[in-house]
């Protein structure tokens, strides 16, 4: 058996080296089926070239893959919307029908939809490669729109590889100050001026692809070609990301390949009338948690429909990697539902899907072939070893892992614990808890803490005074005591970081209330669904704080490159609440203690000099300034050892930047 590198990374695994060798050779199977021997998945995979609609010479070519179909005809604003013995389909091969019709018959902008006839039963259906859907403002129904191709002229080149991401997660829609659904060229003009001045160097959209529920945030998606119109055009779009580009900033994508709506009337769902042309048939098609149909992996005709729509939007738009929604869901038969990973053996045996981990590896390789600088990040709760390791080393080959266990550990420790029950070391192993073969992404909260049913981690710590109490002018211990954490909660969770952090759009000035899309339950307002920047811009508030701090805290990760040492361990006082842990030439240090403060923090660290960097308690970062911004410390050799002292206020947490050698 081929030695492969994951498990003599991490021996746990020899017991398991079967089934991660078979899956192994799955895959080098499956692409050979695909691309042929030896050759590039990126020349086989093009089904989004041949299907939907395409401008062919002097004709418009309309193709869709539906087997179980007996008659399919075109109906749209070029008939009337009429079924017309004109505009019929004809039957080719392999289950694929076809219909040419003169390019002067067809205006650019025209909507249609198939009329697809099936046992005595017809329906309306949206194209499976529809690339423009747009939504009736009465009917509130999704029709295809035909449009040539685009001449848009990219002025930025694409962004060399991010070696270690700064992300900045945000959602186009709700990213106005206003009662609206932002656009792109909003995002783009007062946006994205805020993520370069925070110093993010990835930009992470949520909701791209066509969605019908505006208030699935994007993850019931109907046509996976398709940009969502509600934003605006896709040349509306490729000037944002062009426009990123030249800020320094790349550009990934929220993408959803882990289930499908499951509507008819929209999306892919009983196109033909089967109801296992994409997805599983039976209760294996049906996602017990989400309603929505689940993909069958195992088809050639799936695997080229996504695989495709990965080129496509890479290509189209110019993007620079993904990050995959729901892979706890695509690669196990039970979905992760109500499962406690608790041991490698959970990971293999009958549960795990084969098919969908086929798919994901060779949607790395391709995503690799197009752009060897491509970022790819799984989400994933499961913590399935070989996710994030290459495929040559026996893995799946995502470049990250998010780290989703960080966000429920925080809100852990806030809701469960006093604050002088918070235990450092425990706060330090779970933090920075990861696998030595694969790289992760760390986060304190995201969208989903955001959400109506959760709460950030602002609005645990200040509760009903950040409706009181967030004034210059305006006194409150619970407000000092909320910022001084939230700070604290960042700092940590980025220094004890793998390869990278993510941030959700506004929560780094902590953003009040929670994200309410439109529904029926808040009569359909957007008044929750939408960014309150001038919150922090006004010069009168306390938010301001939280945004200077995040700013300096990005900036100073990005400029010294501290993600590339891993973080050792100096000390860690759980009683006296203090930890200190050092990360190359920077120092760490943390006293979560929220009354005493330490004139005297003595611990062992590597000879030098040690200038502060960045504290926490800066006046800046609405703090106390309790430690002058310019201190320096040394080390003193005490037998042998290089011991410092420092003074760590209460609530408070500083970085040193080593510097020469101290001398005595």
């Amino acid at each position: 058996m081929e030695e492969l590198r994951i498990w003599v990374d991490d021996p746990w695994l020899e017991p398991y080296k079967r089934d991660i060798f078979r899956l192994h050779e799955k895959i080098a199977i499956k692409r050979q089926e695909l691309a042929g021997y030896d050759k590039p998945l990126y020349d086989s995979v093009n089904a989004h070239l041949w299907y939907g609609t395409h401008r062919v010479g002097d004709e418009v070519v309309f193709r869709e893959w539906a087997p179980d179909a007996s008659e399919i005809y075109l109906i749209g604003e070029i008939n009337g919307w009429r079924k017309d013995s004109a505009y019929a389909f004809s039957k080719i091969k392999n289950g694929n029908w076809e219909l040419r019709l003169p390019a002067k018959k067809v205006r650019n902008g025209t909507l249609f939809k198939w009329l697809v006839c099936s046992n005595n039963i017809e329906g309306e259906r949206l194209p499976a490669y529809a690339f423009r859907c747009l939504q009736d403002p009465v009917t509130k129904l999704f029709s295809a729109q035909y449009l040539e191709p685009s001449d848009y002229q990219w002025k930025n080149d694409k962004k060399s590889r991010v070696k270690n991401p700064l992300i900045y997660e945000a959602h186009i829609g709700m990213s106005s100050e206003y009662e609206e659904i932002a656009s792109f060229s909003y995002f783009r003009k007062e946006v994205l001026p805020r993520i370069k001045d925070l110093g993010y160097n990835t930009l992470q959209l949520m909701a791209l692809q066509e969605h019908p529920y505006y208030g699935s945030f994007g993850y019931q998606v109907a046509n996976f070609f398709a940009l969502s119109s509600r934003f605006g055009t896709p040349d509306e779009f490729r000037f944002l990301v062009d426009e990123a580009h030249g800020m320094g900033i790349s550009v990934i994508m929220d993408i959803v390949h882990s289930h499908s709506v499951n509507n008819t009337l929209e999306g892919i769902s009983r196109i033909d009338h089967s109801e296992d042309l994409y997805f599983h048939p039976g209760s294996r098609g049906d996602h017990p948690a989400w309603n929505s149909k689940c993909f069958n992996y195992g088809k050639n005709e799936v695997l080229m429909f996504l695989l495709s729509n990965c080129k496509y939007w890479m290509e189209e738009f110019h993007l620079d990697g993904f990050r995959f929604d729901g892979v706890t869901s695509m690669i196990y038969l039970d979905h992760g539902l109500g499962r406690d990973f608790t041991d490698y053996s959970c990971y293999f045996g009958t549960n795990r899907d084969e098919d969908a981990l086929v798919y994901l590896a060779l949607a790395n390789q391709l995503i690799k072939e197009i752009n060897p600088n491509a970022l790819v990040i799984a989400e994933d709760m499961s913590g399935m070893p070989g996710l994030a390791t290459p495929y040559k080393n026996g893995g799946i080959g995502f470049d990250y892992r998010m780290s989703m266990g960080v966000p429920d550990h925080w809100i852990k420790w806030i809701k469960e614990l006093k604050d002088e029950q918070w235990n450092v070391g425990e706060i330090f192993r779970e933090l920075s808890n990861k696998r030595d073969d694969e790289k992760t992404i760390s986060y304190a909260e995201c969208h989903d803490q955001a959400l109506v049913g959760d709460k950030t981690i602002i609005f645990r710590l200040l509760d009903k005074e950040m409706y009181s109490s967030m004034s210059l002018n305006v006194q409150s211990l619970v407000v000092d005591r909320g910022i001084a954490l939230h700070k604290m909660i960042r700092l940590a969770t980025i220094s004890a970081a793998g390869n990278g952090y993510l941030n959700f759009m506004g929560n780094e000035f902590g953003h009040p209330e929670w994200i309410d899309f439109p529904r029926e339950g808040n009569n359909f307002s957007l008044f929750y669904a939408r960014r309150q920047w001038s919150l922090a811009d006004n010069p009168l508030l306390k938010y301001k704080f939280l945004r200077n701090f995040d700013k300096a805290m990005i900036r100073l990760f990005k400029k010294e490159k501290i993600f590339e040492k891993r973080p050792e361990l100096l000390c860690e006082d759980n009683h006296r609440q203090l930890l200190a842990f050092i990360r190359g030439e920077h120092l760490f240090v943390f006293n979560y203690n929220p009354q005493i403060s330490f004139p005297d923090f003595e611990f062992s660290a590597p000879e030098g000099l040690y200038q502060m960097v960045l504290s926490t308690d800066s006046k800046a970062f609405g703090g106390f300034s309790r430690i002058g911004d310019k201190e320096v410390h040394h080390t003193e050799c005490v037998a042998g050892t290089g011991l410092l002292k420092i003074y760590i206020p209460s609530r408070c947490a500083v970085v040193f930047k080593k510097s020469g050698q101290a001398t005595n």
